[in-house]
């Protein structure tokens, strides 16, 4: 049975209409990735499923034994109240339920005339209390803090001295803990570091809810989702599997429906001819023909529907004007501190030209400062600094500085680029999404969006050779990550990228650095390749920075490193057993033909088939005792 179903729902803001005719239904063990580019209305239908907002028509049915939960619906109030505090105002049925224990323990011996009742009422709390998780509910609240990066420290700090990120992670672990049948949960990998979103991860994946969660975390969708909901031209379309599995299925359906709309349309022009040639013939017999075709136009034109354009998205490439030469950057024993408060030391890089380079470490460690250090803006305590020759770096701040706000969009392109002319301008601006009067829009009443998309088109028309971007895809909705995916992939320069979009970095990365207090650690390979290889380094590196780990989360990592060499293996074995089977099989072609009375009066070609045989019977041999080794590896981790 469903939990929620949307019936021929629709919802407009004045003249505009958001999505019409919407029908979906949720059903108990969804996990739903909701997409669809910025201000296409799903926040809006989050606050639909709440009852917040009402709908223009069709309805919202709630199953009666659901409760649906939302971030918006865990406000901290109380700014004097601890974090920890906070937490565990969701259990406050909990925290009744114990007061009431513990006035009955102290009081049970005190009054012999209610006795009895007394115990009977102890006893039904306790059941109570122990069946909804009374016994476990404060190192719950402490393992979401810990988990989303506080540490004992900063729990215990009232709200007020905490920041606006922290609060929001306030609101995301009173979510996961308020016992809600379906989360609804809108972009909850903001203010997150990798660390914070894979214990989200693992949190959601081992949890027995639904939910729904809007986020532009391709990575994050990939993990914790199994159906993707996309809603786009005010529509809302299903499809089965996470991101990376929809990404086919839309592509075939947007296929579909522009072949069946083609075959329409020829079919239709087709009768057209056939009604022309009748009327022209002009008999009794052609003209019934020819209104026999026309109704069968008339009813292909009624149903013909044709697809929908996408969203608008940008469109961009990055062109280099000049190649750099092979060796880009080398940095030999960097360091810098602010206040005396050192950040890093020890900082060895060589980027040679066409590395793409990701910049990796937890919060705090200085890898904003490290790319600010390397263009010249700080001024490090020690060490060297040297780009190859040829190097023309563009950056891409994600802080967003360095732009006039006072400028309008126009204004801010044709001043850093006063060689381009008006139509060349308007020309760009319309590709980074800024058509008609947008252009004109001064820089500070533009969102975050808007304001990357100004500094993707400066980026773009720089040239650069080699390009050094700072969380690139903040700020930017799922299509345009994608876009800037394709435009990075293409790319003919040098990367150097600091960011937490996991997706971005599996797709595009050559090597890893890792940056730590005491200087950088490297990795060839993609995300997951790093993740395999350097997982343990970067735990216990996050541990100095965290200043406890619970067990729970031991244990899920000790879990997610032996499952995934399980993967491994379990792919190997397959491997192995089709190379045995083709081994074997040649072995059995050989033999036959070593019986061949033909090949037997041939000396040389017996001689070398013989030595084939000796050859795949040990080819054979080896791949046995590797297959062995690795089942008996899997029977004894089992």
């Amino acid at each position: 049975m469903a939990i929620i179903t949307v019936h021929n729902l629709s919802m407009e803001f004045g003249e505009n209409i958001l999505f019409d005719g919407m029908n979906f239904e949720i059903q108990k063990g969804d996990r739903i990735g909701l997409i669809g580019v910025n201000g296409c209305g799903k926040t809006t239908l989050f606050k639909l499923l709440t009852g917040e907002y009402y709908p223009a028509s069709g309805s919202v049915i709630i199953n009666k034994n659901t409760t649906v939960g939302y971030m918006e619906q865990h406000v901290c109030r109380n700014l004097e109240r601890s974090a920890y505090d906070e937490v565990l105002t969701v259990f406050s049925d909990l925290i009744q339920t114990e007061n009431e224990l513990e006035e009955l323990n102290s009081t049970i011996g005190s009054d012999g005339d209610r006795l009895n009742e007394m115990v009977e009422r102890q006893a039904m709390l306790h059941d109570e209390f122990t069946e909804q998780g009374g016994l476990t509910y404060r190192s719950r609240a402490r393992s979401a803090l810990l988990g989303l990066g506080f540490d004992d420290e900063h729990m215990m700090l009232p709200i007020s001295s905490l920041s606006g990120g922290q609060r929001a992670k306030l609101q995301l672990a009173k979510l996961l803990l308020c016992g809600a049948d379906l989360l609804l949960l809108d972009e909850p990998t903001n203010h997150l570091d990798t660390a914070a979103s894979e214990w989200l991860e693992s949190y959601l994946t081992e949890s027995k809810c639904s939910y729904i969660v809007i986020s532009h975390d391709r990575y994050f969708l990939d993990k914790t989702t199994n159906i993707t909901f996309e809603l786009e031209n005010k529509k809302m379309s299903r499809y089965n599997g996470n991101y990376t599995a929809y990404l086919p299925q839309k592509e075939e359906h947007l296929l579909s429906l522009q072949k069946a709309y083609d075959n329409t349309v020829r079919e239709i022009n087709r009768l057209e001819g056939i009604v022309e040639q009748q009327r022209r013939w002009n008999r009794e017999k052609n003209i019934k023909t020819a209104e026999s075709k026309m109704k069968a136009i008339k009813r292909l034109e009624r149903n013909l529907e044709k697809p929908e354009a996408a969203p608008s998205a940008i469109s961009f490439d990055l062109r280099i004007k000049n190649r750099s030469g092979d060796d880009v950057l080398e940095v030999k024993d960097l360091s810098l501190s602010f206040k005396n408060n050192g950040l890093f030391k020890n900082v060895d890089i060589k980027i040679h030209r066409g590395e793409r380079v990701f910049l990796l470490g937890p919060n705090g460690c200085g890898k904003t400062s490290l790319l600010k250090t390397l263009l010249g803006q700080y001024t490090p305590n020690s060490g060297s600094i040297r780009f190859g020759e040829g190097v023309k770096t563009g950056y891409y701040d994600q802080i967003q500085t360095g732009m006039d706000s006072q400028k309008t969009v126009f204004e801010e392109i044709s001043d850093r680029f006063p060689a381009m002319t008006n139509t060349e301008i308007r020309n760009t601006l319309a590709r980074f999404l800024f058509k008609n009067d947008d252009v004109f829009k001064p820089l500070s009443t533009l969102s975050g969006g808007e304001r990357a998309r100004v500094l993707l088109t400066e980026l773009m028309l720089t040239g650069a050779n080699f390009l050094l971007l700072d969380e690139p895809t903040n700020h930017l909705d799922i299509n345009s990550c994608s876009e800037l995916q394709k435009a990075l992939g293409e790319y003919e320069g040098t990367l150097l990228i600091v960011s937490h979009d996991r997706y971005l970095i599996n797709a595009l990365a050559d090597k890893i650095l890792y940056l730590t207090p005491e200087g950088i650690k490297e990795f060839e390979g993609s995300y997951e390749d790093f993740l395999e290889i350097a997982k343990p380094f970067a735990c216990s590196d996050t541990e100095k920075t965290n200043t406890e780990k619970t067990e729970k989360q031991s244990e899920y990592k000790n879990k997610k490193e032996l499952d995934a060499r399980r993967r491994r293996d379990k792919a190997r074995l397959n491997k192995l057993e089709k190379e045995i089977a083709e081994s074997e099989s040649r072995l059995g072609l050989l033999n036959e033909e070593l019986s061949d009375p033909e090949i037997s009066a041939d000396y040389e070609r017996l001689v070398e088939i013989t030595e084939e045989i000796s050859s795949a019977e040990a080819e054979i041999d080896l791949l046995y005792e590797e297959w062995e080794e690795i089942s008996e590896r899997n029977e004894g981790n089992k």
